[in-house]
């Protein structure tokens, strides 16, 4: 019996970006794989197990090698900084890095930028050769320049209502950003043809599902 393909996938709204691309690539995802508890899901006629997991966590499991391959944004390639193989961007769940603050925001010595996305926000900087001071937070990162905790915050714009509805705008674009096949280093070698199989499945699948 061939040993399945154990695959990560971030749990949230980008599953069903994800079902679209495997099912124009010709492997339709476990029916259950939107709402299910489960966090192992097999789908033995595709030679696969899928691991439902939080985004921050599917480089980790590659990584390790728990997962012989995952799908990550480059977001969380990034700022997470794992070990492993990026295969192809498959140019789902776009969206940006941005900074942004208030509209009448003005430089300051020393500022501070909150951000979920700490090691993003502190390289891009440091490239710029900006001194800033780095506030990670986890959530509602959008309140920090309202309340005053932060100058400007570093996050990641999709549509922009979020950041216009609470009075903010785009102060630089930093970076475009989609998600990614990535591989375990053994991994790629050991199933290297299942691996590249599916890698090519996708590529070739990939106009059709990313222009709708």
């Amino acid at each position: 019996m061939q040993e399945l393909l154990k695959v990560a996938i971030p749990k949230g709204r980008i599953v069903k970006h994800i079902r679209r691309l495997f099912a124009d690539a010709g492997v339709p995802l476990p029916e259950d794989l939107d709402d299910s508890r489960k966090f192992i899901i097999p789908a033995h006629e595709a030679g696969m197990e899928f691991i439902v997991a939080k985004p921050a966590d599917v480089p980790t499991y590659v990584e390790y090698g728990v997962a012989d391959i995952g799908i990550a944004g480059k977001d969380v390639l990034l700022e997470e900084g794992r070990n492993v193989y990026e295969l192809l961007d498959l140019g789902i769940a776009r969206c940006r890095f941005s900074v942004i603050g208030l509209p009448d925001w003005k430089p300051v010595l020393h500022p501070r930028v909150a951000s979920k996305f700490p090691n993003v926000a502190s390289q891009y900087f440091r490239e710029k050769g900006q001194q800033v001071e780095v506030i990670k937070l986890n959530g509602n990162v959008e309140l920090a320049p309202l309340i005053g905790l932060a100058d400007r915050i570093v996050d990641l714009v999709e549509t922009g209502n979020t950041i216009r509805e609470n009075g903010l705008v785009e102060l630089e674009k930093m970076m475009d950003i989609t998600s990614r096949l990535i591989a375990n280093r053994v991994s790629y070698r050991m199933k290297y043809g299942a691996v590249q199989q599916l890698c090519d499945r996708l590529q070739a699948a990939m106009p059709a599902a990313t222009t709708r």
